[in-house]
Formats: C-alpha cells, sequence, structure tokens
C-alpha cells in the first residue's frame, strides 16, 4: 500500500471521510478550547441502558416496542438546560455539545422530517432549543452529534436496524441520504450550531460533512472533519483533534453497574490531551431519566471545575510545545511560545511539602519567572516562618525546580490532583 493510501486508510479509521477542510481560522478558534461537554441521551435513557445500540441485532417484537412504547415514557420533568449551561460555565467547559440525533433516529428537536421525536413524548417540548438558547446566554459555543444510519427510518421500511449495511449507509442509500439531509437543513438552519460531531459508520458521513458546509461554511466539523480518537490513547496522534471519552463505562446515563474514573484520572487525562494539541470531550454520563446530572457524576464534574479553576490558563488557549511531556511532566505553552506550563502529575504533594523537578526541554534566563499556579508564593497557612517561594536554577543542561505545596483547596490539606508550574520568559532546549 502507498503512503498516501496508508494515510487516507488512517483518516478513514478515524472518522475523516472527506477531501473537505475546516478552515485554518476555525481549526485555530477551535484549538483555543480544552474540553467539551459531551451531553448525550435519547429516548432509551428511561432505562439507563446503552444509547440505540440495543436495535442493532433485536427482535421484531423488541423492535416494535422499542419505537413505538418508550417514547411514551420519556418525560425529563427535572431537566433544566440553563442549569447545564452554567455548570458547564463555572467548571471551565469550553463547549457543550449535545445528542440531535442517535442511531435509533429519535430526534430531539421540533422536527418536520419523523413522528420519532421528542414534541411526541411526555415531555413534549424541543429540548435542542432548550440547550441551544441556554447555552447562548452563557456564551458557550454549541455543538451537536448527529447519526446518520437511523434505526427508526430502516424499521419503518421494514428492514432490520443495522450500522454496516448499504442500506444504512447514506453514501448508498438515495433515499436515506435526502432524509438526513433534510434533518441537517433543519439543524443549522434553524439553531446555527458551532460545531457539528456526525458519528456514521465507516464513510457513512462524507456527503453529511460537505452539505453541512454547503449550508454555513464556518461550522466546526469534529467528527468527520478531524480525527476523533475514542477511549483511547494514541501517542502519535497531534491536534487538532478531539478525543471522545466518557466518565464511567457508558456514552449515557448508565442505572448502576459502572466503574468511574476518578477525578485526577479525568484531569490526567485533560493534561496528556492538551500536552498533544488536542481537545477533551468528556461525556459527563447524564441527563438521567428525570433530567437530572447524577450525583456521582455532578462531583467529577465539580472537582474538575475546581481544577480548572486554578489552573485553567495553561489548558485554554495554549498548544503543544516541543515535546509533550517529560517523564511524568506535561507541556503545554502559550501563543506566543513566551510562557511554558509544566504539569506534576507525581503523587500529590501535602500542604507544605516541596519537591524538585529537573527538566531539560526547557531552560531558563536572565528574565525567567516560575510560580505555581493558584499561589502567591509568599504565605503558607499557618506557618509565618517558611517561605514558600518556587525557586529554580539553570544547572547545564537541566533546569531544577524546587517548589511547595501552598494553597489549601480541601480540609484535610491535601489535594490529589496534578499542580502546575509556569515557566515565563522560558525557552527550548
Amino acid at each position: 500500500m502507498s503512503q498516501g493510501a496508508d494515510k487516507e486508510q488512517d483518516r478513514a479509521s478515524q472518522g475523516v471521510y472527506t477531501d473537505m477542510r475546516n478552515s485554518s481560522e476555525r481549526l485555530d478558534w477551535y484549538q483555543d478550547m480544552a474540553l467539551g461537554m459531551y451531553l448525550y441521551w435519547t429516548v432509551d435513557a428511561s432505562f439507563g441502558m446503552v444509547n440505540a445500540h440495543s436495535v442493532i441485532g433485536a427482535s421484531a417484537d423488541y423492535l416494535r416496542r422499542y419505537f413505538t412504547q418508550l417514547p411514551a415514557f420519556f418525560n425529563p420533568r427535572q431537566f433544566d438546560a440553563g442549569w447545564y449551561a452554567r455548570l458547564a460555565k463555572l467548571c471551565g467547559f469550553d463547549y457543550v455539545t449535545v445528542a440531535a440525533k442517535n442511531h435509533n433516529g429519535f430526534c430531539m428537536w421540533d422536527t418536520e422530517t419523523t413522528d420519532f421525536n421528542v414534541l411526541n413524548t411526555p415531555y413534549g417540548a424541543d429540548i435542542l432549543r432548550e440547550y441551544t438558547d441556554a447555552l447562548r446566554a452563557n456564551d458557550l459555543p454549541v455543538g451537536m452529534y448527529f447519526s446518520p444510519d437511523d434505526g427508526w427510518f430502516q424499521w419503518r421500511r421494514g428492514r432490520s436496524p443495522a450500522r454496516a449495511q448499504d442500506y444504512a449507509n447514506p453514501e448508498s442509500n438515495a433515499e436515506l441520504l435526502a432524509y438526513d439531509q433534510a434533518q441537517i437543513r433543519e439543524l443549522v438552519e434553524r439553531y446555527q450550531p458551532d460545531i457539528l460531531c456526525f458519528d456514521g459508520y465507516r464513510d457513512a458521513t462524507r456527503s453529511l460533512v460537505e452539505y453541512a458546509w454547503s449550508l454555513d461554511r464556518d461550522i466546526m466539523i469534529t467528527r468527520g472533519g478531524i480525527i476523533t480518537p475514542e477511549q483511547e490513547r494514541r501517542d502519535e496522534v497531534r491536534g487538532p483533534f478531539e478525543a471522545h471519552y466518557t466518565i464511567g463505562t457508558q456514552w449515557q446515563y448508565k442505572a448502576g453497574n459502572d466503574a468511574l474514573k476518578t477525578g485526577r484520572e479525568l484531569i490526567e487525562l485533560l493534561i496528556d490531551i492538551r500536552s498533544r494539541g488536542g481537545t477533551l470531550l468528556l461525556a459527563v454520563g447524564g441527563p438521567d431519566a428525570d433530567g437530572w446530572l447524577p450525583r456521582i457524576m455532578d462531583d467529577r464534574v465539580r472537582e474538575i471545575g475546581l481544577w480548572n479553576f486554578v489552573n485553567g490558563e495553561a489548558t485554554r488557549g495554549v498548544r503543544a510545545w516541543h515535546v509533550a511531556r517529560e517523564g511524568r511532566t506535561y507541556f503545554t505553552r502559550d501563543a506566543d511560545e513566551r510562557t511554558v506550563y509544566a504539569f506534576d502529575t507525581l503523587p500529590p504533594l501535602e500542604m507544605g511539602e516541596w519537591r524538585t523537578l529537573s527538566l531539560k526541554s526547557v531552560r531558563a534566563g536572565s528574565e525567567t519567572e516560575i510560580e505555581v499556579l493558584g499561589q502567591s508564593g509568599t504565605v503558607l497557612e499557618y506557618q509565618p516562618e517558611v517561605n514558600p517561594k518556587t525557586r529554580w536554577q539553570q544547572d547545564g543542561d537541566a533546569l531544577r525546580i524546587t517548589y511547595c505545596r501552598a494553597q489549601r483547596l480541601y480540609n484535610n490539606r491535601k489535594w490529589p490532583n496534578p499542580l502546575v508550574l509556569k515557566i515565563t520568559n522560558a525557552a527550548e532546549d
């Protein structure tokens, strides 16, 4: 296989199927953003089950009950789009992507294309409009997720819902393509999304990506337009890319039987992705059947939020340094390349405890200043005799930085998450 064919195969394996590209201006705009909130749910969230995929390979009786009975039980009566928007804003999320249509074909907006939509449920309101208005009121870009497969469309035509067969691929099914395009037109013209994420099987989205851009060339296309690794770390992937991850093991709400990532694991995931120039889109495991974000997921979001409140300048509006990491120290840089951020992911320091890092990819000069983000470096609580100022020296080819944890974020004076060193007027080794 030729080098060009290898490159095309890699693009296809990551969900990039069109020869068109996001503009350089939109890529720069997007790459400034560190973290997106993924609000991912559909009609089967009432059971806290896998989103949509259960219709694939299902019996005729299951499909009949799924498509005709489940909408009658979809009533997230506690849902408050404004609450989610404020939570995202508070906790340092840069944009929010919401599920407009999943693989089952259920539409979360007031569509003229199908009766299988949120208006024909007890909830009876346009959830996508509620999201869009709330996010814009909080100055958050609006992302929308769209699947072209559409199990409802297939079932209504006497076919078994699928993802791999030609009839499930709008590139091979002109009727499905026209149907999906009509829905994309509604989304673009009515809601003006800033970001679109197309989740088709294999090459199922090429025409839809190009059609969306024909309606609005300024839309940022993530999946279908840039690499979007899912639930996997690939060191060779460099930005811009959008990494899709879950807090637990499921994209939408899961009713028990889940294993969650810790707050530190999620923060380290964000750090790793940003060190390679990417953006993390994090599915937060909600809303649940009633519209709430489960308390345990809310806890994770707020832990990330506190870390962002202290350290957000090191991940937002930055780019990759010339090396992503040295051992367990990760790096980003600001836009003018004069400030480097070093993320210490070694075991956490207790308050007042010191550590020395030795870095070889960053050099200090006569104008260099180094501080721990969030700290003044002048006071250690209840210990006036201690000077907690960060110290450093350029020792041959190594920059040695000695610093301590001098800010209390929890009552017990412990904080399990990485601290960040800001190195101003830094130079490459």
